[in-house]
C-alpha cells in the first residue's frame, strides 16, 4: 500500500480489523518496507504491507467482498492506493 491521507488511514485502520475478526482472520503483521532489491514487473511504489491470515482462501474472499468491509472501501481509497492478493501455501 502506498499511504496518501495519514488521518483516514488512522480511521480506516481503527475499523478494519473488526471486520477481518468477524471473517474468522487476524492481522497477522504490519511493516514498512525499506527497501527493495529487484523490481522487474514494475509495480508500482509502496511503502507499507499488511499481511491478514485467514483459514482459507474463500474465508479471504468473503471478507474482501463483506458488506462489511465494502463500507470501508470508501475511507480506504481516501487513505491509500492499495494492492490486495491471496497468497496459497
Amino acid at each position: 500500500m502506498e499511504l496518501t491521507d495519514q488521518n483516514a488511514f488512522a480511521l480506516y485502520r481503527s475499523k478494519v480489523g473488526q471486520t477481518v475478526e468477524l471473517y474468522k482472520g487476524s492481522i497477522q503483521n504490519r511493516g514498512s518496507v525499506t527497501e527493495v532489491f529487484w523490481n522487474e514487473l514494475n509495480c508500482s511504489r509502496f511503502g507499507a504491507f499488511v499481511e491478514l491470515i485467514f483459514p482459507s482462501q474463500e474465508d479471504a474472499k468473503a471478507w474482501a467482498i463483506s458488506p462489511e468491509y465494502q463500507a470501508l472501501v470508501a475511507i480506504r481509497n481516501e487513505a491509500m492506493k492499495l494492492t490486495l492478493f491471496t497468497v496459497a501455501i
